[in-house]
């Protein structure tokens, strides 16, 4: 019975652990690659730096995005961090 009793604690401690850290971070995962997967073209986005644009081009795992009228640039989908509404660009 005091070995059941030791191993009651690290596995509360596990158990406490995955479902404040481990479960939580496996979701954010799951939603920022189902929002990379489905990244199209004229999206408009924002990358992990701030800079916002509008994909011009999916390549594989790159997109190009136009952050301007002269201004197109070649980054990894994996850096968009959200995706903005329509006409959030124009507004800002």
């Amino acid at each position: 019975m005091e070995q059941f009793g030791q191993l009651i604690l690290p596995i509360a401690f596990f158990a406490i652990f995955y479902f404040l850290v481990i479960r939580p971070q496996s979701k954010r995962t799951k939603e920022h690659r189902a929002m990379v997967n489905a990244l199209t073209v004229g999206s408009e986005i924002i990358f992990a730096g701030g800079l916002m644009g509008r994909i011009k081009a999916i390549e594989g795992d790159y997109a190009v995005v136009s952050l301007n009228n002269h201004t197109d640039v070649k980054v990894q989908r994996a850096s968009v961090i959200s995706v903005l509404p329509a006409g959030t660009i124009e507004s800002v």
